[in-house]
């Protein structure tokens, strides 16, 4: 165990040399949630603000899910990562040389939940700024801390998989592009009420609104019912789903 925890190590210090070199990925992975944030709380809160209870301010309604598009938007940046060092030959070195089976494809997961949590912390940060006013307690904003780095560490070994099964960087960038897009129909910005009937009822039962009416609840102080069981189960099985299509793919003969 000792072994493979110093084999991850030493490769999330790589992974992080990369973000240093090439630090394009990781700033445009915060510039959308910003530009989406500016976006919809200057031009188009006034309308979209009209469905909500009266006295709700818009800003407060939708910072949940601007948290939500920080981490859903990392698992670009984890397929990438994990395409190119499969299509660059750098995973078959690996494989000849006396390290943990599972550090390389962890330190991908790690550092793309560390850099989600960074932009998480931009992105309320600039929303207190604009006028957010959370109502969370203390074990609130422990909780929220909790649920964020899982629903990031789910979105990370997804987009690791992704990465791995691509045949090219491209390819790996295309099959993420069902996660990126699937916030924008969620709770995210409109309530679901708010919707048509049938688009109503994918948004009430798609896994991501659970994860950001969950986020919604401890910021906010609104009763989250069952959304944070129901969020956990999505969150944990598709990680484990992720966890362990990365490790087949990763251990195949290409």
């Amino acid at each position: 165990m000792s072994h493979a925890i110093a084999n991850a190590r030493t490769m999330l210090r790589r992974q992080y040399k990369h973000d240093l070199r090439y630090p394009a990925g990781t700033v445009s992975a915060l510039i959308m949630p910003l530009v989406f944030l500016l976006l919809f709380t200057y031009v188009f809160g006034g309308q979209m603000g009209m469905g909500l209870p009266s006295g709700a301010g818009y800003i407060d309604y939708i910072v949940p899910g601007i948290v939500f598009m920080c981490i859903s938007g990392g698992v670009s940046q984890a397929a990438l990562g994990a395409a190119m060092d499969m299509t660059e030959g750098i995973i078959a070195r690996f494989r000849t040389m006396p390290i943990s089976r599972g550090a390389v494809l962890t330190a991908h997961a790690v550092a793309n939940v560390i850099r989600g949590l960074g932009a998480v912390t931009i992105i309320i940060g600039v929303s207190l700024l604009m006028g957010f006013e959370p109502d969370a307690g203390f074990l609130d904003w422990i909780a929220f801390v909790g649920v964020v780095a899982l629903y990031a560490l789910m979105i990370s070994w997804l987009g690791v998989a992704f990465g791995l099964s691509a045949r090219n960087v491209e390819g790996a960038n295309a099959k993420t592009l069902p996660l990126v897009f699937l916030p924008f129909v969620s709770s995210a910005f409109v309530p679901a009420e708010s919707t048509a009937a049938g688009v109503q009822w994918f948004i009430e039962y798609q896994p991501f609104t659970a994860m950001i009416e969950t986020i919604r609840g401890l910021l906010l102080g609104a009763p989250i019912g069952s959304n944070l069981i129901v969020s956990v189960l999505w969150a944990v099985g598709f990680t484990l789903i992720g966890y362990v299509w990365a490790l087949k793919l990763y251990h195949r003969d290409r």
